[in-house]
C-alpha cells in the first residue's frame, strides 16, 4: 500500500515523443532556412522534416488518447486539461488583439503612416464587398457553430448517431468556409505588400483562415474518434476542447467581419462620414 497511487494525478511515464519532436522541429526549421536561402538541399530537408512533426503529432496524440482510455485521466486531471485550454484560447485572443491594435492603429490615424495619403481605406485601393463572399462565411461559420453544439448536445445524451451527424456538417461547413476564403483571395484587387492596409488585412483574415483549417482538423481527428467508440457522455475533453475552439475561430471572424470588412469598407466610410457630418 505504501507504495500504491495515493493521488488523483497522472504521472506520466518515460516517452520518446517529445525528445522525438523536437528532433523533427529542428530538421523542419533547417529545412526551410536552406530553402529559403535557395541551397539545393532546402527543399527536400525541409519536406522531410514536415512529414517528421506529422508523425510525431499522431503518435504523441495516440499516446494521450490511450492514457485518456485507459482511465488515466481522471477528474481532476481533465479539469487541469480543462485550465490548460482556456489559457490556451486566451493567448490566442492576445494573438488576434495585437492585429486588430496595428490595424485600427492605421485606421483611426492614418496620416500618422505612409504610403497611404493620409485617407482610410487608403485611396487607390480597391475595396472587397463585404456583402459577398466575406458575409457568405459569415452564415457559413455561424451555421457551423450551430451544427457543433448539436455534435456537443447529442454526444452529451448518449446519441452518438447525431454527435457523428453534427461533426459531418461542421466539417463540411469549415471546409466550404476555408475554399471561399481562397477564392476571395484569389480575386482581391490588393496584395499583401504595399501599404498598411493590405498586410493588416491578410495577417489578421489570414491566420483566422489558418485557425480555421487547424480547427477544421480538430474535428477531423473527433469524427474519427467518435467513429471508434471512445467518447462517451461522461468523458470527452478531445471533443470539448475541439467545440470550444471553433466556437472561438467563429467569435474571432465576427470581429473581423464587422471591423475589417463593413467598418473598414468603403461602405463603413460612407456610413461614418454621413453619421457625423
Amino acid at each position: 500500500m505504501a507504495a500504491g497511487k495515493t493521488h488523483d494525478f497522472h504521472i506520466l511515464s518515460p516517452s520518446p515523443w517529445p525528445i522525438a519532436m523536437s528532433g523533427s522541429a529542428l530538421v523542419l526549421a533547417a529545412g526551410a532556412i536552406g530553402w529559403m536561402h535557395k541551397a539545393a538541399w532546402g527543399m527536400p530537408v525541409f519536406f522531410l522534416g514536415l512529414a517528421l512533426v506529422i508523425a510525431m503529432f499522431f503518435y504523441w496524440w495516440s499516446s494521450v488518447v490511450h492514457e485518456a482510455n485507459t482511465g488515466d485521466h481522471t477528474p481532476v486531471v481533465q479539469l487541469h486539461h480543462r485550465y490548460g485550454m482556456i489559457l490556451f484560447i486566451a493567448s490566442e485572443v492576445m494573438f488576434f488583439v495585437a492585429w486588430f491594435w496595428a490595424y485600427f492603429n492605421a485606421a483611426l490615424f492614418p496620416s500618422a503612416h505612409e504610403g497611404i495619403n493620409g485617407t482610410w481605406p487608403p485611396s487607390g485601393v480597391e475595396m472587397l464587398d463585404p456583402f459577398v463572399f466575406p458575409l457568405i462565411n459569415t452564415v457559413i461559420l455561424l451555421l457551423s457553430g450551430t451544427t457543433v453544439t448539436w455534435a456537443h448536445h447529442a454526444l452529451i445524451h448518449g446519441d452518438r448517431k447525431g454527435l457523428k451527424q453534427g461533426l459531418w456538417l461542421t466539417i463540411v461547413l469549415g471546409l466550404i468556409f476555408s475554399c471561399v476564403q481562397a477564392f476571395e483571395y484569389m480575386h482581391a484587387e490588393f496584395g499583401f505588400a504595399g501599404n498598411i492596409y493590405g498586410s493588416t488585412f491578410y495577417m489578421a483574415t489570414g491566420f483566422h483562415g489558418f485557425h480555421v483549417i487547424i480547427g477544421t482538423i480538430f474535428l477531423i481527428v473527433c469524427l474519427a474518434r467518435a467513429y471508434k467508440g471512445h467518447f462517451t457522455p461522461q468523458q470527452h475533453f478531445g471533443f470539448e476542447a475541439a467545440a470550444w475552439y471553433w466556437h472561438f475561430v467563429d467569435v474571432v471572424w465576427l470581429f473581423l467581419f464587422i471591423s475589417i470588412y463593413v467598418w473598414g469598407s468603403r461602405f463603413g466610410a460612407a456610413v461614418a462620414h454621413n453619421a457625423f457630418s
